[in-house]
């Protein structure tokens, strides 16, 4: 199984304002304009998150992730499922990952949770988009690990929003 990281950071890292809001997002919102989202979610058949991205699209009106096998890792599952979402307790993402050996591509989302797939030497690339605002505290998308190194598979800058987008896959000396 393939996983992918798609997320946006502010220009000095963060994915969230310390609250878990990112709201800076919406300085580059433009009509029409997903930025390559709907095109790389057509590839994935499993979303893994940890409990406050959940938490965050739970509170949507309308559930982006219909279709989908999503799994939750949280030591504390809500009261109430939104779907059909499984709520997975473990610590261990390469007993996630093996459990779910079956799909073909996963996106793999949440501060926490990318650090512990990329910890964990699971994570096959990485496409980050860099929303040109300083936001000055929150939530790294990464937190401290061992040294990985990715290799530059693709790039995209929109000028109108000034939003730069990257694209890595992990780096094999093969």
């Amino acid at each position: 199984m393939i996983c992918s990281v798609f997320i946006a950071t502010s220009l000095d890292g963060f994915i969230a304002r310390p609250n878990g809001t990112f709201d800076f997002l919406d300085t580059v919102a433009l009509p029409g304009e997903d930025y390559g989202y709907a095109k790389f979610f057509e590839t994935v058949d499993t979303l893994i998150v940890g409990r406050g991205t959940y938490d965050v699209v739970a509170a949507f009106k309308d559930w982006p992730w219909g279709g989908k096998k999503v799994v939750v890792l949280t030591s504390r599952p809500p009261a109430t499922k939104k779907a059909n979402e499984d709520f997975v307790s473990t610590r261990d993402v390469r007993e996630v990952h093996a459990k779910l050996s079956g799909q073909k591509r996963a996106y793999v989302d949440g501060g926490k949770v990318i650090s512990q797939f990329l910890d964990a030497d699971l994570i096959d690339d990485l496409t980050i988009s860099i929303v040109p605002m300083r936001i000055g505290t929150g939530l790294p998308l990464f937190n401290p690990g061992a040294e990985q190194r990715f290799k530059l598979t693709g790039s995209q800058a929109w000028l109108q929003s000034g939003l730069v987008q990257v694209r890595y896959e992990r780096f094999s000396a093969k």
